[in-house]
């Protein structure tokens, strides 16, 4: 080491005594419990006035602005994200980028959620401005009811008084949980206003395991020769072949007509298990309540149907609503599709 220089210094060696394991558990527990206190707080304070944000946002021709400054920023765009994909078109808007030409992205027919823990935000002022200018709904999120913010706007949802969770109480935490939990109360509230189902999520969600679970049995099932059906007349050696070469494990019995009449699958076959099985005819066995599934029902409700009920299946014949058989979806299609 040459003179001048001098020894770098190691950081402090974070203590891992059980002590210190025993108070990161109690801080983190102290969190939660401070957070989940102010949660139980918002929800006693909702009203008539959460209603009317509601009923405002629900009614404008328009997209849902959301905006807010640093933490309430972050929460903002979350919100914007969850309105968006719960069918509520809805977009962030940086309120720093709002006087530089993102204005233009707040229109007529519009409405704007502006989030600020204190009402003061300075970078706001544009956008509370611009709303003004062309008389679009402002709600605002916030603590004081005398902000700035608050007094612009036409509908306030106030946050109710909560210590920020820690030691110092002073970082963002328990003020941007809840900003988070009322934007996640909104976008619920708009969806089941808006009659949003399961698979209208879909539309927005192709993509990962959630969308697999959302895509329809008609896009997984089988079609076609594919399928192994046979007339109740059919006897047992000759569908026993059947149920081996098509390897589903069973046999839909069908009508003239096509229609599901039963099922003939691996436990019928141990039931009926007798010196005269392979010369009886398919009718006189088969289970005659099998249970089917529609095409248009989602992925996820034929694992569901597979699964949850009783007893427990590997397949499913897919009808229509008179019974006629249009296919076969079974649970290996539901793990290859990555639903299950």
């Amino acid at each position: 080491m040459t003179s001048g220089q001098t020894m770098p210094v190691a950081p402090p060696r974070r203590d891992q005594s059980p002590t210190a394991a025993t108070d990161d558990l109690a801080i983190a527990r102290d969190v939660l419990a401070t957070e989940a206190a102010a949660l139980n707080a918002l929800a006693a304070t909702l009203g008539e006035g959460f209603t009317a944000a509601v009923t405002t946002l629900a009614d404008i021709a328009g997209r849902v602005v959301v905006t807010g400054m640093g933490k309430s920023g972050h929460v903002a765009r979350k919100i914007a994200a969850t309105l968006a994909s719960t069918g509520t078109p809805a977009l962030f808007v940086h309120p720093a980028e709002a006087s530089h030409g993102d204005l233009g992205m707040i229109v007529p027919g519009d409405a704007v959620i502006a989030l600020s823990n204190s009402g003061e935000a300075a970078e706001l002022a544009a956008i509370v401005s611009h709303v003004r200018r062309f008389a679009l709904p402002l709600v605002a999120i916030t603590s004081r009811a005398e902000s700035t913010l608050a007094r612009a706007a036409d509908l306030v949802l106030l946050l109710p008084a909560a210590p920020e969770a820690g030691p110092i109480g002073m970082a963002p935490t328990t003020s941007t949980t809840m900003q988070m939990a009322l934007g996640d109360a909104i976008a619920v509230a708009l969806l089941a206003r808006r009659g949003f189902t399961a698979a209208d999520f879909g539309l927005f969600h192709p993509g990962g395991k959630l969308g697999a679970r959302l895509r329809r049995v008609r896009d997984l099932m089988h079609e076609g020769e594919a399928v192994p059906l046979a007339g109740p007349d059919t006897r047992m050696d000759q569908a026993i072949l059947l149920i081996t070469a098509k390897h589903f494990g069973c046999l839909g019995i069908i009508d003239g007509e096509r229609r599901l009449l039963g099922v003939v699958t691996d436990g019928d076959l141990r039931r009926a298990m007798a010196p005269d099985l392979l010369t009886r005819e398919v009718g006189r066995i088969m289970t005659t309540s099998p249970r089917v599934i529609g095409p248009e029902r989602l992925a996820e409700e034929a694992l569901h149907d597979m699964t949850a009920l009783t007893p427990r299946v590997m397949s499913l014949f897919v009808v229509d609503e008179s019974r006629r058989v249009l296919g076969i979806v079974h649970m290996h299609d539901l793990l290859r599709a990555g639903v299950a």
